[in-house]
């Protein structure tokens, strides 16, 4: 059980070290990565297979894109969950990609690590792949 705890712990730290890095490069933005992480900290969890997924997960997505209104938000917020993604290790994509539509969130992109953020724009609130 206490080595559970300190694995928790570790990542909690590991968590909070890479939002504090990642503020500082996408301060111009809207949305931070900070709000992005704790906005989701709650998927966790389900998203490394580690739990079942909640409700507050859910209001978690639900809020981010909620928060996340322009291209630039959403590109931000793209970048960031990318980042976070990969530095909380052994996410399950195909559960994470999954997520959204369980919880009732519609998500323009497709959820994936090769996912390229700078390629969506906004439109009338529906998104088209950008081309040049």
């Amino acid at each position: 059980m206490a080595e559970l705890n300190k694995k928790k712990q570790a990542l909690a730290v590991a968590f909070a070290a890479v939002v504090v890095a990642l503020l500082a490069t996408e301060a111009s933005a809207a949305i931070t990565c900070g709000q992005v992480g704790s906005t989701l900290a709650p998927c966790i969890p389900y998203a490394t297979g580690r739990g079942a997924l909640t409700p507050s997960c859910c209001s978690g997505m639900r809020s981010l894109n909620s928060m996340a209104r322009t291209s630039a938000d959403r590109q931000s917020a793209c970048r960031c969950l990318k980042s976070l993604a990969g530095s909380v290790g052994k996410i399950n994509m195909g559960t994470v990609a999954g997520a959204p539509a369980k919880c009732g969130v519609s998500v323009p992109f497709p959820i994936s690590m090769s996912t390229d953020c700078n390629k969506y724009d906004q439109l009338d609130q529906s998104y088209i792949i950008r081309t040049t």
